[in-house]
């Protein structure tokens, strides 16, 4: 959430900081549940373009944040905290490695997401970068 979106969502909500922390090391730190990246990317996918009314479709959000699933999943070969971050630990590098890739496979997502469909998928980002 801090990496994606400080940068598309600026000035960042902090609320939505604080909602992304608990999701850190698989829900809670536990370890054994979805690895943080994968919430921290559907946390910054549905701040960018979920819906804020029952009447709006959001099934191509749903799309999208399923791409990002599969590209993650074939990325690191699961989507399971634990698994992922072990081999990681083993070289005292934590979660760098896959924060990194990851926040790489979401901003290469959100921008083909944003060409693809400019109108339901408009960022904010668009003006402040020019």
């Amino acid at each position: 959430m801090i990496a994606v979106g400080d940068y598309y969502l600026k000035p960042s909500v902090e609320i939505l900081t604080r909602v992304s922390c608990p999701f850190g090391g698989g829900v809670g730190g536990c370890r054994d549940e979805l690895c943080g990246v994968l919430s921290g990317a559907t946390i910054v996918l549905g701040a960018l373009w979920g819906r804020v009314a029952s009447s709006e479709d959001d099934k191509w959000l749903y799309e999208a944040v399923c791409a990002y699933r599969e590209r993650f999943i074939a990325a690191f070969g699961g989507s399971a905290c634990r698994p992922l971050r072990e081999p990681f630990e083993q070289r005292n590098e934590r979660c760098v490695p896959i924060v990194t890739e990851g926040v790489r496979l979401l901003v290469e997502l959100i921008e083909e997401t944003a060409e693809r469909l400019p109108e339901q998928a408009p960022l904010a980002c668009r003006v402040r970068r020019s």
